[in-house]
């Protein structure tokens, strides 16, 4: 992965989870959760996991029924979901979305909140998710429409540029790089995917204030660093 885009480290985890999970991520991540089949003794596999946030409501939704493995390429990340699900009964480890290390056939699901955009390589990840998928297996993974539809990801990138007119932070460029429907459905058919379908969604965060919504906004990615 772009090295770059993938320095989710220091501060930044900690205040990615508290202040960005609520304003951007829970509602998205209860949607996609939603999608898992409903048998039982599902083996789930999460890469570019995060802070945890999906994680945490698939171990909610299997209820013990089933088994977690939770990836990111950013030990950090990793650890800092570790320290906060420590006692959710997942199975953590730093791994790299288009090089695997799990045997062929492992897994029930795959998935993968908003992660998708910054694999340098997408059909290679879109092939190594196919890889791990038993039969009948299913993908979930969501990515950002363009950044028109996100106001308060606009204002931010904007408002950004005009401190640094000669060499603006490119880090939001990244996460909203990956949304046309067309270009998605050809990485997932050339990867071998059947039964593709995606919907549109739309949720609504919140913040505590103004504070925290710029504090995740600015110092909760990479962008502080650039």
């Amino acid at each position: 992965m772009a090295e770059k885009h993938a320095a989710f480290v220091g501060s930044i985890p900690p205040i990615y989870d508290r202040c960005l999970g609520p304003l951007l991520f829970h509602g998205f991540a209860d949607d996609i959760v939603a999608g898992l089949p409903g048998k039982t003794g599902l083996r789930v596999f999460e890469t570019a996991c995060g802070t945890g946030i999906v994680t945490e409501r698939l171990v909610q939704r299997l209820r013990g029924a089933g088994t977690v493995i939770a990836t990111d390429l950013n030990e950090a990340m990793v650890e800092h979901a570790r320290a906060r699900l420590a006692k959710a009964g997942v199975e953590w480890r730093q791994a790299d979305a288009t090089s695997l290390p799990f045997p062929d056939e492992s897994f029930d699901a795959v998935v993968c909140q908003f992660g998708v955009m910054f694999f340098p390589d997408k059909l290679r990840g879109a092939r190594e998710a196919l890889r791990v998928l038993r039969p009948g297996g299913v993908f979930l993974f969501n990515t950002w429409d363009v950044m028109e539809h996100n106001p308060i990801v606009r204002i931010t990138h904007e408002t950004v540029a005009t401190f640094f007119p000669d060499d603006p932070p490119g880090f939001y460029r990244v996460p909203f790089s990956f949304h046309d429907s067309a270009t998605i459905r050809e990485v997932l058919e050339r990867a071998g995917f059947e039964k593709i379908e995606g919907r549109r969604v739309e949720t609504t965060g919140t913040s505590p204030s103004a504070h925290d919504a710029a504090t995740g906004l600015i110092e909760g990615n990479p962008i502080y660093g650039e």
